[in-house]
């Protein structure tokens, strides 16, 4: 059996994404028995009917005659890793839990994306500046892209 062609593949997934400005691709991955994983995004999420249509643009450009293949075209599983910037700006106002280079854990509100880093807020509890007990204070985290390790969206139910 031959290997599938990974960037035929990914040029059929490209040329059908350009089809939808708001979809974005994630992941390729084509495994020794041809199985072919497609993951996509989109900046309002992705219909079903999206899948399909992409899904249908790679199945009948590629020949199983020659190479018998199995696909999959599906959208990121909430529990993954945020991998781009665009999957950042979708998430904007919702809460994510970001591991640091530095193996700091911090949870807070995405409030901000910017070309360099994203900008979480969150309150705190701190001890008062004078007198006994605590007061609550609002902190904010401005962190480089390069320095986080691992950011997913919190799923709150």
């Amino acid at each position: 059996m031959l290997k599938m062609d990974q960037a035929k593949v990914k040029y059929l997934v490209e040329e059908a994404l350009a089809e939808n400005e708001s979809l974005f691709l994630l992941s390729i991955l084509v495994s020794a028995s041809n199985k072919i994983s497609i993951v996509v995004d989109g900046d309002h999420g992705v219909p079903l009917s999206e899948c399909v249509r992409i899904s249908r643009n790679v199945e009948h450009n590629l020949d199983r005659e020659t190479e018998d293949f199995s696909l999959e075209v599906s959208t990121p599983d909430i529990s993954k890793p945020i991998k781009l910037k665009r999957q950042y700006l979708k998430n904007v106002d919702r809460i994510l839990n970001v591991t640091t280079t530095a193996d700091e854990e911090i949870e807070g509100t995405l409030k901000d994306v910017t070309d360099e880093n994203i900008v979480l807020v969150w309150s705190a509890r701190v001890p008062k500046l004078e007198g006994k007990g605590k007061m609550t204070v609002e902190k904010t985290a401005n962190i480089l892209y390069k320095d986080i390790k691992e950011a997913k969206v919190k799923i709150v139910f």
